[in-house]
């Protein structure tokens, strides 16, 4: 993963409402939610919300579905693996180490 790339998720998610958003849809896993339930969830008003995770997709930590006239959002494993994996790749002084993986959440 890229230095900018990184940068951009870990920005994104360096405000309250996204960070609580994001782990929100971690938790829920691949199926996501409805930015409805999102909301209702975290108590945060619609155009806010709407704000909130345009930020985090643009960063490519989250995805968006059409199903009827609902969007869905999920959590983008990939890119958090690989944002995890960048912040640690240079752990434990150099030992092999395990990288952090999420092979349960995977779709």
């Amino acid at each position: 993963m890229k230095t900018k790339s990184v940068i951009a998720a870990l920005a994104a998610l360096a405000q309250e409402s996204r960070l609580n958003a994001f782990r929100l849809l971690v938790q829920t896993g691949p199926q996501g939610l409805a930015a409805s339930k999102i909301g209702e969830q975290l108590d945060i008003a619609p155009s806010s919300l709407s704000f909130h995770l345009k930020e985090l997709s643009n960063a490519g930590l989250i995805e968006s579905r059409q199903e009827g006239r609902f969007i869905i959002y999920s959590a983008n494993f990939d890119t958090m693996i690989s944002v995890l994996s960048f912040l640690t790749e240079n752990c434990c002084g150099g030992e092999s180490c395990s990288p952090p993986t999420v092979k349960s959440c995977k779709p």
